[in-house]
């Protein structure tokens, strides 16, 4: 099995990586032959790549911005990326590929697989369907201005200028939520499952209950996107609070875990994972993770951007026990069902369907 995508662990940012990386070792444990075709970019760190990975195709995003580049420099990345796939397909000659994240990639690769009439999965765990297209240097003009010249492009230079998304592949997306978004930018497949990523079940490891001590935690990147600065200005409505700066231990040593996310989170792992460790999570709900968040069942929500509703919810958990227990309870068995034992089993479910289609 050939998988292709933008970022690979350790280059990569975190959540969709990390589950795309524990899908391919859970393969290759199981027997299969998997090879990684991932781009480039280089973060830095000093954590070896597994054996299985080819970081052989270039970006047209370069970490945060898409830079300028020429129509002849377009074309010649898609011309490498176009060697570097039909070199390992030849090499492998895999039974389907897996697409995964797909922003800023060349995406004529998918409509290359499909009229090759390869099998393929894509596992959609972002708006790629719909931000893809507009970050891809080479389709982007095609679909615009150039539109009128895209059937003589593709038979001059090989390379495709439209992809049928639809019939070029399986989907199997992390949450309704997920796959509503890409309905709505066009890409309604015929064949879609929705697969939840999971946690690490070390993460199922209760921390003992603790006196409260408004100890608050945020897990994620300092984005916008991610409802940080909400967590910030609420605490201006709260005691001073301090965090640890290991994970695992980060979860056992807080009060409450916020997600205050302001965007439409595609499905959301932090929380799952406080739940895992026996904390409360207090939470926007937007996006997927209001697929599995129930307000005042096994979470307490707010709305997105409002940092007193945010603090008012804090108070709430600081000053009732009771209800911080029924939160543990329920979050523990919550996160209990989406591990990634059950995602790993989905991918491998979805890749031999696509097979014996």
């Amino acid at each position: 099995m050939l998988a292709a995508g933008n970022m690979y662990p350790p280059h990569s940012f975190g959540g969709y990586e990390l589950v795309w990386r524990s899908a391919m070792r859970h393969l290759e444990a199981r027997g299969h032959e998997v090879l990684v075709l991932t781009s480039d970019l280089d973060f830095g760190s000093s954590e070896p790549d597994d054996p299985n990975v080819r970081r052989e195709l270039r970006l047209y995003w370069r970490r945060h911005y898409l830079p300028e580049m020429t129509a002849v420099e377009r074309l010649r990345l898609e011309r490498h990326n176009a060697r570097v796939f039909q070199r390992h397909l030849r090499e492998l000659r895999p039974d389907v590929v897996s697409w995964w994240a797909m922003g800023g990639m060349s995406l004529s690769l998918i409509e290359r697989a499909r009229r090759a009439g390869i099998p393929a999965v894509g596992f959609v765990h972002d708006d790629w369907l719909y931000y893809g297209p507009l970050m891809d240097g080479w389709l982007r003009p095609f679909r615009r201005r150039w539109r009128r010249l895209a059937a003589v492009a593709d038979r001059i230079t090989g390379i495709p200028t439209r992809v049928d998304f639809e019939r070029a592949a399986r989907y199997a997306f992390v949450s309704e939520a997920t796959r509503r978004a890409a309905q709505k930018a066009g890409v309604d497949p015929p064949h879609v499952a929705i697969a939840h990523s999971g946690i690490d079940p070390a993460y199922i490891d209760p921390a003992p209950e603790r006196e409260w001590t408004w100890s608050l935690l945020y897990v994620g990147r300092i984005d916008e996107r991610k409802g940080v600065h909400t967590a910030v200005v609420a605490l201006a409505h709260l005691p001073d609070a301090a965090q640890p700066d290991e994970v695992r231990a980060a979860y056992a040593d807080a009060d409450a875990v916020v997600f205050p996310v302001i965007w439409e989170e595609p499905w959301g792992l932090v929380p799952l994972e406080a739940m895992g460790r026996g904390r409360p999570v207090v939470a926007t709900g937007r996006g997927g993770s209001g697929e599995y968040l129930r307000d005042g069942e096994n979470a307490l929500l707010f709305e997105a951007g409002d940092e007193r509703a945010l603090a008012q919810a804090v108070k709430r958990l600081a000053g009732d026990p009771p209800l911080r227990r029924r939160l543990r309870e329920a979050g523990l068995e919550t996160a209990a069902r989406h591990t990634d034992v059950e995602f790993n089993a989905a991918v491998l479910r979805e890749l031999e369907a696509a097979v014996q289609a």
